[in-house]
């Protein structure tokens, strides 16, 4: 069993070892989980997240309740360790799964999308929890972002939303459709000209009365598309985020409404960096370029990104535990990931 420390990162480890785990058939024991953060151990997002690849491959979990600094994930026996991931026999299936209260949607949808290089049959995710949550990217982000890139180089995903959920209550619902599928090796190195930008604004219903929605798209810049929308919700809530396409790359820059916040500047903090990516020669943002690590991994190829962040470091050193190398060469206002 491979033993894994969570210690120097966040949830976006234990979903990553997840969902290698079941690629690869090989278990894997996880001690620290989220030490070095305020709220150590797993919490219900990732509690979810482990139940839903489980569920992907028929993995025996151990350890497994919100608070628990140590876990353990031992994907379906009989799968053949030796033989290559695409043919590792991952089940499929289907699951639903509750996230409970504000629990990010997306980010438990993250730790399913690589598992589509080893599934045997389609998989389906029904989930409930936070479409629109704190450290999170919201479901915008995941819909209009992340998943376009991926769709982009193989992978074949669908997702429905069916209730927006925002901080702190959630009750959103939200359904991710997985088929098998090849990826394609990534060469996102350079973006090209703009093609499209799109600001995507959502609030909660009742905050129409105080035109939440079109104040957070009114500092978008003048060549963007706006789209706005109000939706029920079991509290109020908002997020805008601000989609730009490229010949040969997407970017997002998302923000979430807070209390206390006004409108404006929620779109004023979204614009700025925004503004900023446009300013150097990354092909990603910052947050795209770590959630698409587990990915150039299992494809090979290059992604240019603004920064190495901590959470693209960590992520590096996770792969290599599973056997996975991917370099990082900086050149200079940019870096290159490779694999």
């Amino acid at each position: 069993m491979n033993i894994l420390d969570g210690g120097e990162g966040g949830g976006q480890l234990v979903r990553t070892a997840l969902a290698l785990s079941a690629v690869t058939g090989e278990p894997f024991r996880m001690r620290h989980v989220r030490r070095a953060r305020a709220n150590p151990g797993l919490q219900a997002q990732h509690c979810a997240a482990i139940e839903a690849v489980a569920a992907v491959c028929n993995a025996e979990t151990g350890g497994v309740e919100v608070g628990s600094e140590s876990f353990t994930f031992e994907p379906n026996e009989d799968i053949d360790e030796d033989a290559d991931p695409a043919d590792q026999g991952v089940l499929g299936g289907s699951v639903s799964v509750e996230v409970g209260t504000a629990g990010s949607v997306p980010l438990v949808f993250d730790a399913l999308l690589p598992v589509a290089v080893a599934l045997d049959e389609s998989f389906t995710a029904r989930l409930e929890g936070g479409t629109d949550a704190k450290w999170a990217p919201p479901f915008d982000y995941f819909r209009r972002v992340k998943l376009p890139v991926l769709q982009e180089h193989g992978l074949d995903a669908d997702v429905t939303l069916n209730r927006r959920g925002f901080y702190p209550r959630g009750g959103g619902k939200a359904t991710l459709t997985v088929e098998p599928s090849t990826l394609d090796a990534f060469d996102v190195t350079e973006r090209g000209e703009r093609e499209s930008l799109t600001a995507y604004s959502v609030a909660e219903e009742s905050e129409s009365e105080d035109d939440v929605a079109e104040r957070q798209a009114e500092p978008a810049p003048d060549a963007a598309d706006v789209e706005t929308e109000y939706v029920e919700a079991d509290c109020s809530g908002s997020a805008l985020v601000l989609a730009a396409e490229y010949e040969h790359s997407t970017a997002g820059f998302a923000e979430l409404g807070e209390m206390g916040v006004e409108p404006e500047t929620v779109g004023e903090n979204a614009v700025e960096r925004f503004e900023a990516f446009e300013d150097g020669d990354a092909a990603v943002d910052e947050y795209l370029a770590d959630q698409l690590l587990p990915f150039v991994a299992l494809a090979g190829g290059e992604v240019r990104a603004p920064e190495v962040t901590s959470h693209v470091e960590t992520c590096i050193d996770l792969l290599a535990e599973f056997g996975y190398d991917v370099t990082v060469e900086d050149e200079g206002d940019t870096v290159l990931l490779s694999a």
